[in-house]
């Protein structure tokens, strides 16, 4: 098999999770979901400090996951109609349950992102911080436990999707970096 084709086709398969994992961030720029903009640890503390940190909210939980959802509707959409995304998919969009396939590995991409951020401020590093890898992988892991519940995926699209995240990761903060909207090149 073409290198390329798998590389895509692992890419193709996480896409709702990297796209709930920017969403996320983005949500706080959505006004009209200022109701929800509560942290997810309730201002609790673990040791005086805080449980995952007040950027974490249910408004980046609630749209992270409704989008990764769509984001999978959208997959099904272009794997109906385009005999490229079916021939090279990892998955057979129309034989799965969308809706659960997209809850799932959404839901577990924000949960790695949390269950990290709270192994994080446990380590007193503070938000925004670089904590390199878990950064860079919570939301693979979180996403690769919860949608293994349902879709069994050879390890080997895990590993490339683990690779190729950390090293998409890298290139999109430099870019990032060069381009003035970011402090860190990592």
């Amino acid at each position: 098999m073409n290198i390329g084709i798998f590389i895509f086709r692992s890419l193709f398969f996480f896409l709702p999770a990297y796209i709930t994992n920017i969403t996320t961030t983005i949500s706080r720029k959505i006004r009209f979901l200022k109701f929800i903009e509560k942290p997810v640890d309730f201002g609790k503390t673990v040791k005086g400090g805080p449980i995952l940190g007040s950027h974490k909210t249910w408004r980046g939980v609630i749209c992270g996951v409704i989008i990764g959802i769509f984001v999978c509707y959208f997959q099904e959409w272009l794997y109906q109609s385009s005999l490229f995304i079916k021939n090279n998919s990892l998955i057979p969009y129309d034989k799965i349950n969308i809706f659960l396939f997209g809850f799932l590995i959404s839901f577990g991409a924000i949960l790695g992102d949390l269950f990290f951020a709270f192994l994080k401020r446990r380590q007193n590093i503070p938000p925004g911080a670089p904590w390199i890898p878990f950064d860079q992988i919570n939301y693979v892991i979180g996403g690769f436990l919860f949608s293994n519940i349902y879709l069994r995926i050879d390890i080997i699209y895990w590993i490339i999707i683990l690779i190729s995240t950390v090293l998409l990761h890298i290139l999109v903060n430099y870019i990032g970096y060069l381009l003035g909207l970011s402090r860190a090149k990592l």
